[in-house]
């Protein structure tokens, strides 16, 4: 099994043409003759972090995140207070994901100066929307 940095490789379910629905195993073979590898993304504790929020609102925070950087994430951060999930509150309660959510939109907002911020802020605002379309379609958050 290979590892980078950053990424894990794990178990795959496969849908080939021949048999749909069958599992593979990382680094079997399947029917077609092919390899099947899957990595997944280890995110750190701010990317964690970021809470589930209902669609409409991940789309405005997306929206201020793009002509204020890191607005959308500040108020981001009070919807966990408010009962939005994240990945980080099991392991560390709804304060400390909340203050990594501030956290998050003071770097946002102090290096936005340099342009960094700005495109952090985008980013972040894009995962929001993306964690809210996988929520409303029922498809697990680590996916």
């Amino acid at each position: 099994m290979a590892e980078k940095e950053g990424a894990t490789t794990e178990r795959v379910h496969m849908k080939s043409g021949d048999h749909v629905g069958a599992k593979a195993v990382v680094g079997g073979h399947t029917a077609g003759g092919g390899v099947v590898v899957e990595v997944r993304e280890k995110k750190g504790p701010l990317r964690a972090a970021i809470p589930t929020m209902p669609f409409p609102l991940a789309v405005i925070c997306l929206f201020l995140n793009t002509f204020i950087p890191g607005l959308g994430t500040f108020i981001s951060a009070f919807t966990v207070l408010c009962g939005a999930h994240s990945e980080l509150v099991a392991q560390r309660g709804v304060c400390c994901v909340f203050w990594l959510n501030v956290a998050a939109a003071l770097i946002q907002i102090l290096t936005a100066v340099i342009m960094v911020g700005w495109i952090m802020s985008i980013f972040w605002g894009m995962d929001m929307v993306i964690l809210a379309m996988c929520r409303d379609q029922g498809i697990p958050q680590d996916v």
